[in-house]
């Protein structure tokens, strides 16, 4: 974090030169960004394989292949945000093709104005998803903790001959105790009952 603002790590995917430096320019201009640029898509997967991108930005065509098949990879892997630069006349179909793969699609000639309210909206959905995949990654392991300690409520009612509410305060009191969590003590109850189970 800079002064309170993000970084954001970027790929530059363009066929051309020029490109590359039109969307450099704007990215230096308008935002705090580290970004690196290859000029084809096989350059660009062995990158995203090897790296996570917050923002792809790839300027069509490229030397070895259009790019649209590229964004829509990319976007699968759900490694960020996406933004594909095509030819004004291509704009209206690829948009509409893509656009069900959260792609942002701009068509050129580009303004910078339009470029930059392009890029915040990436951003922001980014952002947003990156938000949703730490909740789900935090309710998945609150339900791994809730499935085992049930697992263990149900080892100590049926080996220990507990009431339900007994095995509740038996785990609730060991994790107070040993400082441990429910989670650690129910793990440590079913590992005890593994060989009776």
């Amino acid at each position: 974090m800079i002064s309170g603002k993000a970084v954001y790590h970027i790929l530059i995917v363009s066929g051309t030169q020029k490109g590359a430096s039109f969307i450099t320019e704007m990215l230096d201009s308008s935002m705090y960004c580290t970004h690196e640029t290859v000029s084809n898509g096989s350059e660009a997967r062995r990158h995203i394989m090897e790296n996570d991108y917050d923002i792809v930005i790839i300027n069509t065509p490229l030397g070895d292949e259009f790019g649209h098949e590229l964004a829509a990879a990319v976007a699968e892997k759900g490694t960020g945000g996406v933004i594909l630069i095509v030819k004004n006349e291509l704009y209206e179909e690829l948009s509409m093709r893509l656009e069900d793969c959260g792609i942002m699609t701009m068509a050129k000639p580009l303004s910078k104005q339009l470029f930059y309210q392009g890029l915040k909206l990436v951003i922001a959905g980014s952002n947003r998803c990156r938000q949703l995949e730490a909740e789900n990654r935090r309710l998945q392991q609150k339900l791994k903790e809730l499935m085992t300690v049930s697992r263990a409520k149900c080892a100590l009612i049926e080996f220990a001959h507990m009431t339900e509410e007994q095995a509740h305060k038996y785990i609730e009191k060991q994790a107070m105790d040993s400082r441990s969590t429910r989670l650690e003590v129910a793990g440590e109850i079913l590992r005890t009952y593994t060989d009776v189970m």
